[in-house]
């Protein structure tokens, strides 16, 4: 079975596909670097909608998640963007977990997504 791999440097890949599963690197709010927990969490999300259509699947197939925020009392806030984005019954398996620290100072939210093609 191959493997592909997207959006590679020598460290990482944003995507790996190896059969029929999709597997995405933890995902920060590029596009919202230094925003509120809503917003990072809603720009990952977008993120996560691109690369997945790029994989040919969509946010109904995901399979599992997790979720790091910098401090859990932004869990309600990121819930409020994540519960529109994952509505019609298909949400997937999730864990949550406080880490004080991610990739750099602007980032309080990190999502990665494992999904089904």
């Amino acid at each position: 079975m191959t493997v592909e791999r997207s959006h590679t440097n020598d460290r990482m890949s944003q995507m790996v596909i190896h059969g029929d599963t999709v597997y995405l690197a933890g995902q920060v709010a590029q596009g919202a670097p230094g925003g509120t927990v809503a917003e990072q969490t809603q720009a990952i999300l977008n993120q996560i909608d691109d690369l997945l259509a790029e994989a040919g699947t969509d946010k109904s197939k995901a399979l599992s998640a997790t979720i790091w925020l910098c401090s859990m009392d932004d869990f309600a806030e990121m819930n409020a963007v994540w519960d529109a984005w994952s509505s019609g019954g298909n949400a997937p398996c999730r864990a949550c977990v406080e880490s004080p620290r991610l990739a750099a100072p602007q980032f309080t939210v990190e999502i990665g997504i494992i999904a089904a093609r």
